[in-house]
């Protein structure tokens, strides 16, 4: 399937761009996020992002499908 991707703050830094179009067998977003964290050598794990799907924050284990939208949401600090 064909998901657009979008990156926030040190993910962006990381995968060297806000957003990208990636097709991948990946269900849901943990699967997706794994497969991602590999290619682009993210650190954080899982349980310390948010994730959104079609703009609403969704579980990790939301079934993903054709064309969905997918933010990946790193913790942020302030200042």
């Amino acid at each position: 399937m064909k998901y657009r991707l979008l990156y926030f703050a040190s993910l962006r830094d990381q995968a060297g761009s806000a957003e990208e179009a990636v097709a991948s067998t990946a269900r849901d977003p943990h699967a997706l996020y794994a497969e991602l964290a590999a290619r682009h050598g993210f650190a954080f794990a899982p349980e310390r992002l948010r994730v959104a799907v079609n703009g609403e924050f969704a579980g990790w284990n939301r079934e993903l499908h054709e064309g969905d939208e997918i933010a990946f949401l790193p913790p942020v600090s302030g200042g």
